[in-house]
Formats: C-alpha cells, sequence, structure tokens
C-alpha cells in the first residue's frame, strides 16, 4: 500500500474545490485517510492505482467523481526533435528506454516534493524496487541533446546526486547509498548502464542515482524524464503516469525520438463493453447513456455504440484496466457502494467451523497459555533449510516447484521445525528468552495435514523443557502417547525422544544438535517440539 501525502492549498488548487469536500469523498475512489494534520492529509492508495500516487492524480479523479470535469482527458504531445539512441550492448542488461521532455513546468515547494514522491512510488509500485523499472528526472537545461543510453566500463566516473566528489560507478556501489541498496541489480555485468548528453556529460547511472549536473531544483522549467528498465509495457506505464501528473500541474508533453519511434504518445486505449453484463455483475439498472454518464465521471470517455453497449476510452496512465470488469468496479465506484441495495443469499445455510480448524485453534491456545507467541512462515521453502541443515534425510514425498523463481523457495514445506529456526536467527537481535510456535499445513506425497511446533532459546534451554512443553501440550490435545528413544539427527543423542500414539511415531521433542544450531547461526541453545495434529481425537478422515 502506498502512503500519498496531499497537501492542502496544492491539492484545492489542482481539484477546484476546498479540502473538506475532498476529504469527506476521497474514502469513496478507494482510499483510506491515515493521517488528517493542519496543512495536509496522509492517504492510503493500493497498488493497482499507480496513478493515484500523487496530489495531481488525486485531483483529476476528484475532479470527475464530484462532477466539476469529467470525461477524457486531453494531453497533447508535439515532438522535440529531440532524439536517444541505444546501445546494442544493453542487450541483455537493461534494455527498454522510455523518455519524454516536459517544458513549462512551474514548480513550489510543494509541487516539487510531489513529482519526487511519485517518482519513488512508482519505483515501489510498477518498478518492483527498480528492477522493471527506473526513474530519471533531469533539468533539460543543463545538458546538450541528442542523448545516448550507453553500457559503459565500470571505471567511468562522475559525480553523483548529493555528493560533490566523483566517483567510478564501481565507487558508487560500494560508497553511495543508493549504490549499496541497488548494486545487486547491476553488479554482475560486465558492463554498466549509463546516460550520457551529446557532450558526454553524464545524466544518470539507472537503476542506480543520477548526477549531480542534472539534479532538479525549485528553479527548474524543462525537464528531461528517462525511463529505463526490463519490462516493455512497465516502463510504458511509468512514464505516462508521470506525464500525465506534470500535465495536470500546467507542464506541456514533447514526445523524443528513440530508435526513429516516438514516446510517448499519451493517447487512449479503446474499448467495447456490455450494459447488459455490467447491470448482471452490479446488481443495478443501467442504461447506455446512464453507464456513459458514470463512466465519464471516473475520467473515461464513454459514449453508448447501442442500447446494449458503450465505447469506452481509457486513459493511458489506467494500467489496471486489463478486463471489462475492471471497467465496471469503477462504474460501481462512480454509481456509489453506499447507494448498493444489500440483499439476503437465495440460499440459506448455517456456518461451523471445520473439524482441523478446531483442533488448530485448540492447539493455538495451548502454545500462548505456555508463553508461546505465534509466526506464520511461508509454505515455500528449500531442500538446504529442510533437510540439509537439519542433519536430516530428504522425504520422498517431497512436492516441487516446477519454476522456480529462486532457489529459497524450491518446494512446499514438509516440516514446521525448520522454519522455526529460521525464524530464530532472523531474530538473532531481539532479547531472550524467545518461545515461537506455528500450527499449519504441510504436504507429503501431495497429501496436506496439519502439524505443530515449537521452539525456546535461552542459555539454559535444554531436554528437560522440551520435554515438559511437549507433555503438556499433548494433554492439553488430549493425545495418549509414550516416548521412545529417538535417532532424529536434529537433535542431541540422549536428549531426545519420539513420540508414540497408536503405534505410530506423531512426533519428536529434544535439544537442537549443535551443528544444526551453526547450521541456522544460533549462539544459544534450543529445547524444541514438533507432533502431527492428526493424532488429536476426532482428527477427520479426510
Amino acid at each position: 500500500m502506498a502512503v500519498i501525502t496531499l497537501p492542502y492549498k496544492y491539492l484545492e488548487r489542482l481539484t477546484r474545490t476546498d479540502r473538506k469536500m475532498i476529504l469527506d469523498k476521497v474514502a469513496f475512489i478507494g482510499s483510506d485517510v491515515e493521517r488528517i494534520e493542519e496543512d495536509h492529509a496522509d492517504v492510503e492508495f493500493f497498488p493497482d492505482r499507480p496513478d493515484l500516487f500523487s496530489p495531481e492524480g488525486v485531483a483529476r479523479v476528484m475532479r470527475g467523481y464530484l462532477g466539476i470535469e469529467t470525461g477524457l482527458s486531453s494531453y497533447p504531445v508535439k515532438p522535440s526533435g529531440i532524439k536517444f539512441t541505444i546501445d546494442p550492448a544493453l542487450a541483455n542488461i537493461r534494455p527498454v528506454l522510455g523518455a519524454a521532455v516536459i517544458r513549462g513546468v512551474s514548480f513550489d515547494d510543494e509541487s516539487i516534493q510531489s513529482i519526487m514522491s511519485l517518482q519513488e512510488s512508482l519505483h515501489w509500485a510498477v518498478g518492483r524496487g527498480r528492477s522493471k523499472v527506473a526513474i530519471g528526472i533531469h533539468d533539460m537545461d543543463t545538458v546538450k541533446p541528442p542523448f545516448h543510453y550507453i553500457a559503459s566500463r565500470p571505471s567511468r566516473g562522475f559525480i553523483p546526486l548529493d555528493f560533490k566528489e566523483k566517483m567510478t560507478m564501481t565507487e558508487i556501489l560500494e560508497k553511495h547509498p543508493k549504490g549499496r541498496d541497488y548494486a545487486k541489480l547491476v553488479k554482475d555485468f560486465p558492463l554498466y548502464p549509463l546516460i550520457v548528453d551529446d557532450d558526454d556529460h553524464v545524466l544518470s547511472f539507472p537503476p542506480i542515482i543520477n548526477g549531480e549536473r542534472t539534479r532538479v531544483t525549485i528553479d527548474t522549467k524543462n525537464i528531461l524524464l528517462d525511463t529505463t528498465g526490463t519490462d516493455k509495457r512497465a516502463v510504458s506505464v511509468a512514464v505516462n503516469i508521470i506525464c500525465t501528473a506534470m500535465a495536470e500541474a500546467g507542464a506541456k508533453i514533447e514526445s523524443v525520438d528513440i530508435g526513429g519511434v516516438q514516446t510517448p504518445t499519451l493517447s487512449p486505449a479503446e474499448r467495447t463493453v456490455s450494459v447488459q453484463e455490467c447491470s448482471r455483475l452490479l446488481g443495478i439498472g443501467l442504461t447506455a447513456t446512464s453507464m456513459s454518464e458514470l463512466l465519464r465521471k471516473m475520467r473515461f470517455g464513454a459514449e453508448p455504440a447501442g442500447a446494449d453497449t458503450v465505447n469506452v476510452q481509457v486513459p493511458c496512465y489506467r494500467a489496471d484496466i486489463m478486463h471489462d470488469w475492471d471497467l465496471f468496479e469503477d462504474v460501481a465506484i462512480a454509481y456509489g457502494y453506499d447507494r448498493l441495495e444489500s440483499q439476503p443469499p437465495k440460499t440459506f445455510t448455517v456456518g461451523k467451523p471445520h473439524p482441523v480448524q478446531v483442533n488448530a485453534a485448540l492447539a493455538r491456545e495451548a502454545f500462548s497459555g505456555l508463553g508461546y507467541l505465534e509466526v506464520m512462515p511461508f509454505t515455500l521453502t528449500n531442500e538446504d533449510v529442510l533437510y540439509k541443515k537439519m542433519q536430516r534425510d530428504e522425504k520422498k514425498g517431497v512436492l516441487r516447484v516446477m519454476h522456480p523463481i529462486s532457489i529459497e523457495n524450491t518446494v512446499v514445506r514438509t516440516e514446521l521445525l525448520p522454519l522455526l529456526l529460521e525464524f530464530l536467527t532472523l531474530n538473532r537481535h531481539r532479547e531472550l528468552p524467545q518461545r515461537l510456535f506455528t500450527v499449519g499445513d504441510v504436504v507429503d506425497s501431495c497429501l496436506t495435514y496439519q502439524q505443530a511446533a515449537g521452539v525456546s532459546t535461552h542459555p539454559d534451554a535444554d531436554f528437560s523443557e522440551a520435554y515438559a512443553s511437549a507433555d503438556a501440550m499433548l494433554h492439553e490435545l488430549s493425545i495418549e502417547y509414550t516416548v521412545k528413544e529417538s535417532a532424529d539427527a536434529a537433535f542431541i543423542e540422549g536428549r531426545r525422544g519420539d513420540i508414540i500414539s497408536g503405534g505410530k511415531k506423531i512426533g519428536v521433542f529434544g535439544e537442537i544438535h549443535p551443528t544444526v544450531l551453526n547450521a541456522f547461526e544460533l549462539e544459544h541453545s534450543v529445547a524444541a517440539f514438533e507432533f502431527d495434529l492428526r493424532a488429536v481425537p476426532g482428527y477427520p478422515v479426510l
């Protein structure tokens, strides 16, 4: 979720209404007002609406929702005559480039903060931490076109933003705060992306940092926008959102020639949607005319195209419109969710908790009574955590991810205890003692069932504590059991025991082996136990 600061004076100027009206209605467009201060409000928006991550975007939609200005906004674009070249060596590094020239900017403290905040919000929501998209905003009057997007040697140097001394790109990755944060995106390539002007002055080192030469200030009048990345659609979305936001503030947009193609165009997409389908899904009676009016209220271009169809022009900044139903959602927003009549369901049923969840709730209650704190590990993990670090043999029934996106998430968990030890690793800086538990699903040979596990770490954690805690849990859940000597290598020999119920092993407890502690980088002893919740009397047979 993105929290956007809305300065009242700036927002009132853009919206052409008062702050009370805006704050009273902004929640109806899909937001949550976090804080109301004397001179601004902080408002939270969902990440699927990055066009609302600025006061300019909020003002645009509020003018429509309040009936001040409806229909499609027009953003004329004329060619700037400026060209960008792209080095073919960037094809496997960071190949996509989007750009625009933004003229006639009139900055004050609020508007310059708005564009900088929008830039960072887009880095998060659209750029996925700059991996897909990185945005550079430059003072156009400090550099000379044409511009060149090149692959450069890491030894190339320039003065990065907020620094006074020249640094090589290698040094920037090591010493500059932004370099350290985003070095992982480029450090493994032999050449680094760089944007320079015709005099070979550096504009930016994407996706890391801009050059100090092109710093945008309150006196800046003309802007060069560069957007680089690995995803063509995401780059286009970022360019469109920034350009239209600046146009809302009064700037003029000019396109740039990139490889013979003028970008951006800021032209809308067109769709034809069914009135009948929209009415059916929303449960309200609509006509082509009334549906068109509601869409125009949400800043779409819309005209009836027949008794049951509406032609819609989708603004270039609405990257979230991927299906007709996305338009129908905006129809519902414009109509007003508060006006939708509630109806009882046609089929009457009586709900009750599933027995599996009842047992899980009992286990959670018992753990809490013993002073344990619940955590919720991820369902996906890897063989290294489940087996290698635990000194356990790999199970035959491991469910593997066919196309894992990282080495950390290659299998579905078959046990919970290793994941609790991971949690202890992450919380080594916290005070002791730490007592954690988790209750949840595990998968073995495509069979899903529930386990419970608990760990306790502090200097005096030992076998006795593990035994006592396991005994208390099993008695609380009415599980009759016996104990036999265990051979589980995750625990210290002689300080471990298998839990036997109904003639089967259902769990284990004991003191974690020093080798396992070292593998998880834990400094203190750990008393731990895990058991199968299918041993609880009355567990449903699925």
